[in-house]
């Protein structure tokens, strides 16, 4: 096991440092789903998981009547960043929009669907051939722009992600 610390940073304004062994000393018990009881340090506190965010290492706890984000860095995270370098386990879209003028003739999705990179978004046809446009990354359907049989000009907006 590495005995380099972890970094915490709560509320994107507080830095903790923590060894691994202190963190797997925390005595934790679930009391349900996202309630657990804490002992650290000869404090108890009840402490509710209210969401995560695996991808960027971020949680949000709440304690006490207080919400507490807390991202959480490794060695690993610091030497990727020390090289310059980033990692995402995903990729994010915004929009997408029509790769060349043509013709929809069939949208695969729905509003409020999430969708994975990969995923067929809409059939356009264009120059009498069909194209299966897909995700390029994951996200989740805002607004559908176009409907089954509209014409659409090259870099139109058709699906809206958020």
């Amino acid at each position: 096991m590495n005995k380099d610390p972890f970094k915490l940073l709560v509320n994107g304004q507080y830095t903790f440092e923590a060894m691994p062994e202190a963190v797997q000393q925390l005595d934790v018990v679930k009391e349900n789903d996202n309630q657990m009881h804490v002992l650290c340090n000869g404090h108890s506190f009840q402490a509710e998981f209210v969401s995560a965010n695996h991808s960027n290492k971020t949680y949000v706890f709440k304690i006490a009547g207080n919400l507490y984000q807390v991202k959480v860095e490794d060695h690993y995270d610091r030497l990727i960043q020390s090289l310059g370098l980033t990692v995402h386990s995903s990729t994010k879209i915004n929009a997408v929009k029509a790769p060349m003028p043509g013709m929809v003739l069939d949208v695969l999705v729905q509003e409020a669907q999430e969708i994975h990179k990969g995923d067929p978004l809409l059939i356009l046809e264009a120059m009498k051939m069909e194209n299966v446009l897909k995700a390029a990354g994951d996200g989740k359907v805002k607004a559908i722009k176009v409907s089954k049989g509209a014409a659409v000009d090259k870099n139109q907006l058709l699906i809206e992600m958020e």
